[in-house]
């Protein structure tokens, strides 16, 4: 709660606020545009991660018809280029000023604080914890403030409070806190004698500064994802010429990659992002028979992943660099940590451009980096594209007892459509569930949120809420070891189907049941049925 001197200066600005202005946040902002939304952008400008950690070589992963807002398509759409992440935030910033979503945006306002002030007992707000299951969540909106959120200025330095009925968090799970390997006492990066950087630094890098940084020096790139793949491109093409030196990439757990979005001829779509597709997958809520009838269709379901991994194989040197995963393809892709190669990735490597280091342990010496083999690399610049801790953001800013509540014991946050958390009141989050595509992802959240708060619909109990988000986490652990993310690509279009059936929509989007079983579903299939 705030303090009684700040309470006397706290803004009733809006019934609802909203933290972060990413993609996440503009749809918010969009779809709640009906209640006059304060927005809180703790930097200068819209776009997330587009803007902020992002590189010169930054493309999106999915064709621009698959990364789109369903009420504002692509200038180009079906242009069959990955747009940059300039591109993006072009058009972002032109969906942001067609639909007069700028307007509520405080730019420069970092939420530093939020207190719970629905109930001003810690007491009574522990036993509503404790007794809860057994109740209902209640209206989003609830006639008086339940947040408070202290807002700090990145100019002035000063902080306001404001306080709202209700708060949608939107701050995303990537930025501002990098997340950085251990090591044993006295082999961290202090015994290095050269630069270590982690990937949210050089992302603010301008192109020079970037090609200063990687030209004539031995470059780690510790990481094998989107991040580190980038990186090694870039380092690559800064250390052109017999002058230049090569760079090596430090992997601990391989990954598929995959060089488009055709497979031996096929259009990628056709594996997994269509409804006949999704169906030899499981997903939560299915019926006793489904159940049963599952195990038969395992066969598919492996064949699919095969003939996927067969392609790469064939079409990619893996094989040749040690680079082939040892789990099937359809893992990483139900964990989204499948990654489009950029073109030249590989011609790199066989310039001696990139190189590679597979190990499960490592730590720095003072000429660079030593693994557990007892082998060194000399090293003048270590690059840690190693991801970003979303989870320590959030808690940061939460005060207790829903800090504790971010995280349950599977490590994933426990959201009820990817949006609510059962035990935390008056609150969403949304761009904390993955898919394919996270616009897409966002955007249909959002409008379900809006028609929530408009009480188009009611929430089920707490319980069954907690056991719908239990049951998702339990069909992802079974699918993939890489749970963690908490991504529903395998089974995106039945989530979607659950969202459009509480909202009172047709769940089954395509004019006819060939199209409903064999095209891929993207926005336009869920334009809202409102507005048309």
């Amino acid at each position: 709660m705030a303090s009684e001197q700040n309470q006397s200066h706290i803004h009733l600005a809006s019934k609802v606020g909203i933290i972060g202005a990413g993609i996440s946040g503009i749809a918010a902002a969009k779809q709640l545009s009906g209640y006059s939304p304060v927005v809180f952008e703790a930097t200068d400008s819209i776009g997330g991660v587009w803007k902020h950690c992002s590189f010169t070589s930054t493309k999106l992963q999915t064709p621009r018809c698959d990364y789109e807002f369903s009420d504002y398509p692509w200038p180009e759409r079906d242009n069959s280029t990955f747009p940059s992440h300039v591109e993006i935030l072009e058009y972002l910033h032109g969906y942001a000023t067609h639909f007069d979503v700028l307007k509520f945006i405080k730019f420069n306002s970092r939420a530093i604080e939020i207190q719970y002030v629905g109930d001003r007992s810690t007491d009574s707000i522990q036993h509503k914890l404790s007794s809860k299951t057994s109740t209902e969540y209640g209206n989003l909106l609830k006639g008086h403030p339940v947040w408070e959120v202290a807002i700090e200025n990145n100019q002035s330095q000063t902080v306001q409070w404001y306080a709202f009925e209700f708060l949608v968090v939107c701050i995303g799970k990537y930025g501002d806190i990098p997340k950085m390997p251990s090591f044993p006492p006295n082999k961290g990066q202090e015994a290095f004698q050269g630069k270590v950087l982690h990937s949210l630094d050089y992302s603010k890098f301008d192109k020079e500064t970037s090609r200063a940084l990687l030209k004539g020096k031995k470059v780690a790139i510790v990481g094998y994802k989107k991040s580190a793949i980038d990186l090694a491109v870039e380092c690559a093409e800064a250390n052109q010429g017999p002058d230049g030196q090569s760079c090596t990439m430090v992997i601990r757990t391989l990954h598929w990659t995959v060089p488009s979005y055709r497979i031996w001829g096929l259009p990628f779509f056709l594996f997994y992002s269509t409804r006949s597709s999704q169906f030899l997958h499981e997903r939560p809520n299915q019926n006793f028979f489904r159940t049963l009838f599952l195990p038969l269709l395992s066969p598919m379901q492996r064949a699919i992943s095969k003939f996927i991994e067969s392609y790469l194989v064939w079409k990619l040197p893996l094989v040749k660099y040690g680079l082939k995963p040892d789990h099937p393809f359809v893992e990483d892709y139900a964990s989204c940590q499948m990654a489009i190669l950029p073109e030249n990735f590989f011609a790199e490597a066989d310039k001696g451009k990139i190189e590679f280091k597979k190990t499960s342990k490592w730590w720095f010496w003072n000429g660079g980096i030593e693994f557990e083999d007892n082998t060194r690399l000399e090293a003048d610049v270590v690059l840690l594209a190693t991801g970003y801790d979303g989870k320590k953001k959030l808690q940061a800013v939460l005060p207790e007892p829903f800090r504790s509540l971010i995280v349950d014991d599977s490590g994933i946050m426990p959201l009820y459509r990817g949006t609510i958390h059962p035990l935390i009141p008056n609150m969403a989050f949304v761009g904390y569930i993955e898919s394919v595509s996270n616009l897409h992802t966002a955007e249909l959240r959002c409008t379900w949120l809006a028609r929530l708060a408009d009480n188009v619909f009611k929430l089920p109990s707490v319980e069954k809420m907690l056991t719908q988000v239990t049951e998702e986490m339990q069909v992802m652990m079974r699918t993939t070891r890489f749970y963690k993310r908490h991504c529903i690509s395998t089974f995106s279009i039945n989530h979607s189907d659950e969202i459009c059936e509480e909202m009172g929509w047709n769940a089954w989007r395509k004019k006819n049941w060939l199209s409903e079983a064999f095209s891929p579903y993207n926005s336009q299939d869920y334009i809202d049925e409102e507005e048309n």
